[in-house]
Parts: C-alpha cells; sequence; structure tokens
C-alpha cells in the first residue's frame, strides 16, 4: 500500500508512523472509494496524531492515476483479509488456552499481577491475557519475569514444547543441546579445534535469540551485564547465543524445578567471580606441587 500511494504522490508514510494506523487505514479507504480533496482526507486524522491537519493535507495532493488507484485497492483488499485470517487465529488460540486452563481447576485458581513494564506489541493476540494465561498455562511459573522474554517468546514456548515438553529433557543441558545453542567443541589430544555453535535452528531458538537481542538493548541488570561481557570478549553475535543459551537454562529450571527467577545483585556476581578466581589459582597451585 505504501508503495502505491508513493506513485500516487501521496507521501501519508511522511506525516504518520504507520500507515495501518488508526489514521492511515481511515484515509486510505478514503481514497479507495474515491476521494480526492486533501482537506476533506486529512479531516480524517485522528487525535492522537502528532501532525495538524493542514500538514497532512500537504502531503496528499494526488496524481489521480487510475492504475495505480487499482492497486492500492487491491493492496487494502489483501491486508483486510489478512487480517479477518489472524483474528480468526487469534480466536482458535483462545479457545485452545480456555479449554487447556479450563481442565484444571488449580490453573483457573492461579493469578498474578500485571505487568505494566511488558509492551504488547500490537500484533499480539488481541483479548487474551497472555501475562495471566501464561502464569496459569504452565502451574504457577512467571516466565514474563525474565528480563527481555516477551509474549511472543512464551507463545513460541507453548506451541513449540508445550506445557510439559520441556520437563521431557533430564537436565537443563540436553534442553539447550536440543536447541542448538551449546558450542559443538571438538577436541583432539587435549587441544581444542573447535568450538562453533552447531547449525540448524527452530522457532523457539529464534524466539529465544530475538530475546537475548532485547536483553542486550535494555538498561542494566544482571543479564544485560552477562550480554555485555560476552559481546565486549567475542563479539555480539556470539553474546546473543550465549544469551539465549543462558535464557533456555533459566526456562528449563523455572518449569521442571519450579525455581524462580531471582537474579543476583552486582556485589553477589562480583564475590561468584572472586571465589571463581580463588579455585582457579588453587588449580595452578595444585600443579606446581
Amino acid at each position: 500500500m505504501q508503495q502505491y500511494l508513493r506513485l500516487l504522490n501521496l507521501r501519508l508514510d511522511v506525516v504518520v508512523n504507520d500507515i495501518t494506523g488508526l489514521t492511515g487505514l481511515r484515509i486510505v479507504e478514503a481514497i479507495c472509494q474515491g476521494e480526492t480533496d486533501a482537506k476533506k482526507l486529512a479531516s480524517l486524522r485522528h487525535g492522537n496524531c502528532k501532525k495538524s491537519e493542514e500538514e497532512i493535507a500537504k502531503a496528499l495532493q494526488s496524481n489521480n492515476r487510475g492504475d495505480f488507484l487499482f492497486a492500492l485497492q487491491q493492496e487494502l483488499d489483501q491486508y483486510q483479509y489478512l487480517q479477518k485470517q489472524i483474528n480468526l487465529c487469534d480466536e482458535a488460540m483462545k479457545k485452545q488456552l480456555e479449554d487447556h486452563i479450563g481442565q484444571d481447576d488449580t490453573k483457573k485458581a492461579l493469578f498474578t499481577e500485571t505487568k505494566v513494564h511488558k509492551r504488547v506489541n500490537k500484533n499480539a493476540p488481541r483479548d487474551i491475557d497472555l501475562n495471566l494465561v501464561a502464569y496459569q498455562y504452565f502451574d504457577g511459573v512467571d516466565l514474563l519475569a525474565i528480563q527481555g522474554v516477551s509474549h511472543s517468546t512464551v507463545l513460541t514456548l507453548m506451541s513449540e514444547v508445550g506445557s510439559e515438553g520441556v520437563k521431557k529433557f533430564a537436565t537443563a543441558k540436553q534442553f539447550a543441546s536440543w536447541l542448538r545453542l551449546c558450542p559443538n567443541k571438538k577436541v583432539s589430544g587435549g587441544k581444542v579445534l573447535s568450538s562453533r555453535t552447531p547449525k540448524g535452528s527452530n522457532r523457539l531458538k529464534i524466539a529465544l535469540r530475538q530475546a537475548a537481542n532485547t536483553i542486550g538493548n535494555l538498561k542494566d541488570n544482571y543479564l544485560t551485564s552477562f550480554f555485555r561481557r560476552v559481546c565486549f570478549r567475542k563479539g555480539r553475535s556470539a553474546a546473543i547465543s550465549a544469551t539465549a543459551r543462558k535464557l533456555a537454562v533459566i526456562i528449563w529450571n523455572m518449569l521442571v524445578k519450579h525455581q524462580p527467577f531471582t537474579p543476583p545483585d552486582q556485589y553477589e556476581y562480583l564475590d561468584q567471580k572472586r571465589k571463581r578466581k580463588v579455585r582457579e589459582l588453587q588449580k595452578q597451585l595444585a600443579k606446581l606441587e
């Protein structure tokens, strides 16, 4: 739609952030219905739009090309059809989740507080409280308490492994290895020949890597500090893989061992670092004896 709007000399993308938003769709629908007056099109502006009607009208001086207008109508019809299909998928997803949770009275009784700091993407399923549904679906485990884990990450976890799939892995290392997030070390004669992450992917691995990338852009916290330490030594790509693996381990421990996510503060991390350094020095001294 944006391409054909430009060919019609309608620079709607300049005056609105999203042409599929409230203001954008109103104007596009009016254009497809034959409206050519820029002032009338600008009057369809939603109250939350930052640009004034005068600014919008200046960007909507059409050349009235009939072929481009026909193509724009085709694109709008396709967009509306896809939105209808997405809404049907959301309704089916909602019914599936309600059936799964409704069979267990214990899950239905669970309740958690809303998380105002978690942004809900506009493409997320509508009419579904994903914060509460995820808490009930995973038997009271609050996966959204993890920094960087979004509603889409939790939905991907539900669709790929379900509530019981993670428990089939005996250890967190096996779960991370199944996701192909563990380095595949090749050792010969005590020498490490290669330690690259094996190739291959699945939807859950992609979702965890996206969450890891988000963690790298957050403010200072436990996972962000880990991301930046790895990024400083090995680059951002390696940091995303390492943080995604760490998320997989955290999720396994939360779902299987029911351990809440309690990240240590900076002082505890420094104490752990000192203890690790002391152990390394003790091993070196033991070899010299």
